[in-house]
């Protein structure tokens, strides 16, 4: 059953092509329930057998998935809090949803969009709170560029090294997820020592 899942994702993939991958990233990226497991893995393994170009499979999935983001952004930007938690729900946007994401956006800043795209269950509605303070959207468009990219390169890398094989590819998964988050923490301790670094120095 599972193989036949993954044959058919791969078939799906390879027929669609470059723009099929930034359209169901662009998808992933915004609020619907959409793994991007399945999207970028498959395609990964059509690079690895050379039937897509490894190059344009990581650029068709940064592009789709910074364009859905962006999607988001202007949707809460242009429509405002009060629509999102009126009508959220039909986006499958729960108001304490909403609240908990404006709750991370505020304590970690602008890097939250960045860290956000690496955090399983944050990583679709990050652009959410991103909008409502509207944040500069060409520093949006960067850490959210820069999350993606780590994310699709990490998927990408498993389908085109792994195969077709999901018994490892689900285990290296759940690792990968893991480093991911990893780098997160470090790269905000980072952030927080370099900014508080900066206000010594503007202080002096």
């Amino acid at each position: 059953m599972i193989h036949n899942i993954a044959d058919a994702l791969v078939a799906t993939i390879g027929e669609w092509g470059y723009w099929g991958i930034f359209l169901l990233m662009f998808v992933e990226s915004t609020f619907f329930p959409f793994p991007s497991e399945v999207i970028m893995v498959p395609a990964g393994y059509l690079a690895h057998k050379n039937e897509m170009n490894l190059y344009l499979v990581v650029f068709s999935g940064i592009l789709g998935s910074v364009a859905g983001a962006l999607f988001n952004y202007y949707l809460a930007l242009k429509l405002g809090r009060s629509f999102l938690l009126k009508y959220g729900k039909y986006m499958f946007i729960q108001p304490k949803t909403l609240e908990k994401l404006e709750k991370f956006f505020n304590q970690h800043g602008e890097l939250s969009t960045f860290n956000g795209r690496l955090i399983p269950g944050i990583r679709q509605l990050i652009s959410l709170p991103a909008g409502l303070a509207r944040m500069n959207v060409a520093k949006f468009s960067f850490y959210t560029g820069l999350g993606a990219g780590i994310w699709v390169v990490v998927l990408v890398a498993l389908g085109y090294l792994l195969g077709s094989n999901e018994a490892l590819i689900s285990e290296y998964l759940t690792s990968a997820t893991l480093i991911a988050l990893l780098c997160v923490v470090l790269i905000t301790l980072f952030y927080i020592v370099r900014n508080k670094r900066r206000k010594e120095i503007l202080e002096e």
